[in-house]
């Protein structure tokens, strides 16, 4: 088995459950590979893995390189690590050292035990809708893509904006409001949700229209297939705005072109068998818990 381990920085909480990942990688005889930047923290504090390989976003990997990569961190860290994945489609492995956690599943205190299901193959993959961009401007070159979502919104403290809204190159709506956000699936519990969209099965063919802070008090979010193609046209009194893909934004001005679609390739993200969408936001979101209990 060859693994990936990808982080974006070793805190000092972290260190104790990181060298009990490489520990027991490296007792099963599991071939490591870091990524690069990362390495250059865990090579420092531990010597011992000073010289293992390491791929960066200059070579990414391809299909078939690895078997998994173990992303160390919260739902934050998958999302960067789709970015050095892209579409290879290696199984990505979510540790969560953070919070939450809707992908990043795996707790920090299940390491050994998770090692071990995915040896004997107690685990499977979720094949993971994702969103794609097209910009007139080539936004965001060769990571135009997003896991959660793509989501348009004004900057500071400027005046509303209204975004005009297509599906299929037919009007469905003007929305002025602060911004406006289409979420896949798995971005539905993230920003999304938070203005007040729906929470929608990983399974599920969607995406989520929200607008953020609408002046129309009669909008409301919009679930639609995603074999729809959504195009915008920005209005408002300001010149610029900002666009993002996940965690990754831009300046744009009102006269940029932008188009989501449907990604032509998924992320794949392991779940232990013991593990289940229903089991990790009824637990992250407290569902069932009554103070009168």
């Amino acid at each position: 088995m060859k693994v990936l381990i990808y982080s974006r920085v070793l805190k000092e909480e972290d260190q104790p459950y990181v060298l009990e990942l490489l520990q027991e990688l490296d007792k099963l005889g599991i071939s490591i590979s870091f990524y690069d930047t990362y390495h250059q923290e865990v090579s420092t504090i531990f010597p011992k893995y000073k010289d293992y390989p390491t791929v960066g976003f200059g070579s990414s990997p391809k299909k078939g390189d690895f078997d998994f990569v173990f992303s160390l961190g919260g739902d934050g860290t998958i999302l960067h690590a789709i970015t050095l994945v892209k579409g290879s489609e290696i199984p990505i492995c979510g540790i969560n050292l953070g919070r939450l956690g809707f992908m990043a599943t795996i707790e920090k205190t299940r390491i050994k035990e998770a090692i071990q299901k995915l040896i004997q193959k107690e685990y499977r993959t979720e094949a993971r809708t994702m969103l794609s961009l097209k910009s007139s401007s080539d936004l965001f070159p060769q990571k135009s893509f997003a896991l959660n979502d793509f989501t348009l919104h004004k900057r500071d403290t400027s005046s509303m904006m209204i975004v005009h809204t297509y599906v299929n190159d037919e009007f469905i709506n003007s929305y002025w409001a602060d911004g406006l956000v289409v979420s896949t699936p798995s971005g539905s519990t993230g920003y999304s949700l938070s203005c007040g969209g729906p929470i929608v099965f990983p399974e599920s063919s969607n995406f989520v229209i929200t607008p953020v802070a609408p002046h129309n008090l009669n909008v409301r979010p919009l679930v639609i297939s995603d074999d729809n193609k959504i195009s915008f046209k920005i209005e408002g009194r300001s010149k610029n705005y900002m666009c993002t893909l996940d965690s990754r934004s831009e300046i744009i001005t009102a006269e940029e072109e932008l188009i989501v679609t449907k990604c032509d390739f998924v992320a794949n993200i392991v779940l232990l068998d013991d593990i289940s969408f229903i089991q990790t936001i009824r637990k992250k979101l407290n569902w069932g818990l009554d103070s009168r209990n």
